[in-house]
């Protein structure tokens, strides 16, 4: 049995009804099951039941690519969706201890709309809320909030590092005793325990305070991706969990090292951001059985699908070509590949695959880490990656949801809590618990006992 005092930390990110893009197709997954309360609640039982700290919802605030007829956006689930922060409020009431994040866009957001609806979920959820914070790169999205255009990276992400820190000063609205509700002397609030914030910056003003208490976990844990150099920077700063994406060791610890090296100067440490790689696992009790499952969702890829995807991740549009032909050489959309295209096009020409091989394994869904294997193949996996510097834990990206959740549940979970690799049961309440944050503080209490132990 192997032990370890250091556990990993796991979020089961809902992606609707599965990453594969053609799980919605899934025999057993239910074709309507995203906007089906029932479905959602039986998948964030499933996590409590999986001792999991979160659950994660992705979003975009747009329905993507449909001018682009080469794109089968009408063969894709994952665009009608509920919108996050209601479908979480919701679940919190029939959940009691795993973790809720959803998704949320600085740049069409306000940060005060922002931290009264997420301090609202936090005291809904008695301190289980995050928030996965994202800047929006999409033109679709741009478009729906009256922009032409997006803004730059470096635009969007210097509006989301203030609109953070406007966020955990509203938070310090309110210190934890300030509301003391006393019917004997008609006191509702502490005036001397309300702060005004009067933020004025480059992006907002907000005067403040929040009309919400402090919620229960003070600070709500952020979360954001990314691995641009303003994203590892971004997170650094301020961010409590990042969603990473590297599809290999090598490349995960290097962005560990990377990301882990830049705390400091924020006068952080090291165990104050936890970086959770996705992992999208094909479960089987036999190597066979996994493949097969895997198989299985491929087939259910159709060619106009396939080839939409190759569009959608920068390939060239191949419609009209033999499918079952050698790749053709042609040039990249825009002239620009990216590292993904430009490593699996150097694959394609090497290996000599036809232009249906290569729309298969990008439809996979590899483009985090992906593994086909048995529940010890998969924990093994797990393990070298948190205990070699590549991750502090993992987001699991079900293929079928719930079908591949369940699969992990029953089978992967139970080899790592064996290894002393994972929780057994709860032993926490909160988020910020489960995660092994530190108990965030009030800046305005903590002024004062600095001014207080100076007198």
């Amino acid at each position: 049995m192997h032990e370890t005092r250091r556990q990993m930390s796991l979020g089961l990110s809902l992606a609707n009804l599965g990453y594969h893009y053609a799980a919605w197709r899934h025999p057993d997954v239910p074709a309507g099951g995203n906007m089906d309360f029932r479905h959602f609640v039986h998948c964030a039982k499933l996590a409590e039941r999986g001792k999991f700290d979160l659950i994660f919802l992705a979003d975009s605030s747009a329905v993507r690519d449909l001018d682009n007829v080469a794109i089968a956006r009408d063969m894709e689930h994952q665009l009608v969706k509920h919108e996050p922060m209601a479908l979480l409020a919701a679940l919190s009431a029939v959940t009691s201890r795993v973790g809720l994040v959803p998704t949320a866009s600085t740049t069409y957001n306000d940060p005060y709309t922002l931290t009264r609806t997420l301090a609202t979920l936090d005291i809904l959820s008695d301190g289980r809320a995050g928030w996965n914070m994202v800047t929006s790169f999409s033109i679709d999205e741009a478009r729906n909030f009256g922009l032409h255009k997006t803004l730059d990276s470096a635009s969007r992400h210097a509006r989301a590092a203030e609109s953070a820190e406007v966020m955990l000063a509203l938070f310090d609205s309110w210190e934890a005793d300030a509301v003391p509700r006393d019917k004997a002397s008609g006191i509702y609030f502490d005036r001397d325990k309300m702060h005004v914030l009067d933020h004025v910056g480059v992006h907002f003003k907000v005067r403040g305070p929040l009309d919400v208490p402090r919620p229960p976990q003070g600070h709500i844990p952020i979360f954001t991706a990314g691995g641009s150099e303003q994203a590892q920077e971004l997170a650094a700063y301020i961010a409590d969990g990042l969603y990473a994406g590297q599809p290999d060791i090598e490349r995960a610890r290097a962005y560990y090292a990377s990301t882990k090296a830049r705390l400091a100067k924020y006068g952080r440490s090291p165990d104050d951001l936890k970086i959770m790689p996705g992992i999208m696992p094909f479960v089987g009790r036999t190597l066979q059985e996994a493949q097969d499952k895997f198989d299985m969702m491929q087939s259910l890829v159709e060619p106009r699908l396939g080839l939409g995807l190759l569009v959608v991740n920068s390939f060239p549009d191949y419609t009209g070509y033999d499918l079952d032909g050698p790749v053709p050489d042609l040039p990249a959309p825009g002239g620009r590949n990216s590292e993904f295209t430009t490593v699996m096009m150097q694959r394609a020409r090497t290996e000599n695959w036809t232009i249906r091989q290569l729309y298969e394994l990008v439809s996979g869904g590899f483009w985090h880490l992906g593994v086909i294997g048995t529940p010890t193949m998969i924990a093994d996996l797990m393990e070298e990656w948190f205990t070699t510097g590549a991750a502090d834990g993992f987001n699991i990206q079900p293929p079928c949801i719930p079908t591949s959740a369940e699969d992990f549940v029953e089978l992967v979970t139970p080899e790592l809590q064996r290894r002393g690799l994972f929780r057994r049961e709860y032993e926490t309440e909160t988020l910020r618990e489960h995660l092994g944050l530190q108990p965030a503080t009030n800046r305005h209490v903590v002024a004062r006992q600095m001014r207080q132990t100076a007198g």
